[in-house]
């Protein structure tokens, strides 16, 4: 009987050190994916100053500076 307990255990703290495991890597890719949609804002951002009439309707476009 003693045996089977000190197998859960061992199994308990196998499957707590996977789980501590996960949740590194889970904060890891929530960090990555965090940055990468701010990236993405900023280079769509930078995408719509340098070229306004490929993602914006004619109407909304400014007319040139030599109008």
């Amino acid at each position: 009987m003693e045996e089977r307990i000190n197998e859960l255990e061992i199994r308990y703290m196998q499957q707590e050190q996977t789980i501590q495991e996960l949740n590194e890597i889970v904060c890891r890719q929530e960090y990555i994916l965090d940055r990468l949609q701010r990236d993405f804002a900023a280079l769509k951002e930078q995408f719509l100053v340098i070229s306004p009439s490929v993602s914006r309707d004619p109407d909304q476009e400014e007319p040139p500076p030599h109008y």
